[in-house]
């Protein structure tokens, strides 16, 4: 039986909870002795907001209400969405050499499966879905990251929500969701779910520690060593902390090119929906509907999943509609439609005629004009 070293830690600052993952990847280098995997359960003082390496953090984090709420911020090296991270989830990470013959996808898949056995143990059955999420039924209660450095190192990253505080985040992630009320905090949790909402009582991110534990020694068939950082990986988190994660040039990176959002209407049976989306080129890296309906329909939610990451293009979007739109819209509309609208709102913010956020350079659910289709 293979044995990995185990960290299990509370309450650390954004940049040092991201420096020594980065630290614990440096032992699994190419010219590295052969270490152990790691698997680092820990979670982030509250609160910490994170944007994923390839976005905006400007555009996706509210520094003024950071600063506000006393809540930290940084990049991290993994990709993906911003997130809050704090006593509230639990943050996994594994660290080992790369597998030359492990595509990116399937690492993400097998080390998420330590995640779904351990939710499983909790009678939470929990599945890969859209691009880098683990979800129940069509909520999402897990997000996944992965970074392959140079040397032949893995950094597996994942946010477990063992609860959230759904207005907070709207705050502090720069979603400006006011004219939205509740609305918003309603379109958010017919999309996300929590341990706490799964079990019907009050869960953290400590709490969930031991089953997630559990689920990487069951579904690896490994064996968990407790484990401290040594005393070079504290130097490593260190110096990564002060030449790195501190540093604006980490933090305020750009993209080469800005996110495109716009928005498009559309009055229906069921009430007027609204649709966000923004787009990096012409790759959708972001869809959401929202309306007067009290639940998203699963296909929406579905079609939601089938377009991120897609490309902009009446192919691409025909097909993720026909993917989610086997049995109806949920909208009392037909499915042309629905891809009729996804291409009006990307073709518009592709030409940057009616940019919905022009004072933000990031993608965002909830632009702040508003365009009509």
């Amino acid at each position: 039986m293979t044995v990995w070293r185990y960290l299990a830690d509370d309450g650390a600052g954004a940049a040092e909870g991201l420096a020594l993952d980065e630290a614990l990847m440096a032992a699994h280098g190419r010219n590295a002795e052969p270490a152990p995997p790691v698997l680092r359960l820990y979670t982030y003082a509250d609160h910490a907001a994170l944007c994923g390496r390839f976005q905006h953090l400007e555009a996706e984090i509210d520094i003024d209400a950071c600063e506000r709420t006393g809540t930290t911020f940084n990049r991290r090296p993994t990709g993906g969405g911003a997130i809050v991270m704090g006593s509230g989830q639990l943050g996994v990470a594994v660290t080992t050499a790369a597998h030359v013959d492990e595509s990116p996808k399937a690492a993400l898949l097998r080390f998420s499966e330590g995640i779904t056995a351990g939710l499983a143990k909790l009678g939470i059955e929990a599945t890969f879905g859209g691009k880098n999420d683990l979800k129940v039924g069509d909520r999402t209660i897990a997000g996944l990251g992965l970074y392959l450095d140079g040397d032949g190192g893995v950094l597996f990253h994942a946010s477990v929500l063992a609860d959230l505080d759904v207005r907070f985040m709207l705050d502090v992630l720069d979603i400006p969701a006011a004219k939205l009320g509740d609305r918003a905090v309603a379109a958010v949790e017919s999309r996300v779910t929590t341990i706490t909402r799964e079990m019907g009582e009050s869960w953290n991110g400590p709490l969930l520690r031991e089953a997630v534990a559990f689920g990487f020694t069951d579904a690896l068939g490994i064996e968990l060593q407790a484990s401290e950082p040594t005393g070079e990986e504290a130097a490593i988190a260190g110096a990564l902390v002060r030449d790195k994660y501190a540093t604006n040039d980490w933090l305020y990176a750009r993209t080469p090119q800005a996110d495109a959002t716009a928005t498009s209407l559309l009055k229906t049976p069921a009430g007027l929906v609204r649709l966000y989306v923004a787009l990096q080129g012409d790759t959708i890296k972001s869809a959401l509907f929202t309306g007067d309906f009290n639940d998203i329909p699963d296909p929406i939610a579905a079609f939601e999943d089938e377009l991120k990451w897609s490309r902009l293009g009446r192919g691409a979007v025909e097909a993720a509609g026909a993917r989610a739109f086997r049995d109806g819209t949920g909208l009392e509309v037909d499915a042309e439609v629905i891809v009729e609208m996804v291409l009006s709102a990307g073709e518009r913010a592709q030409r940057r005629e009616t940019v919905a956020a022009p004072a933000r350079d990031g993608s965002c659910y909830f632009p702040d004009q508003e365009v009509s289709a």
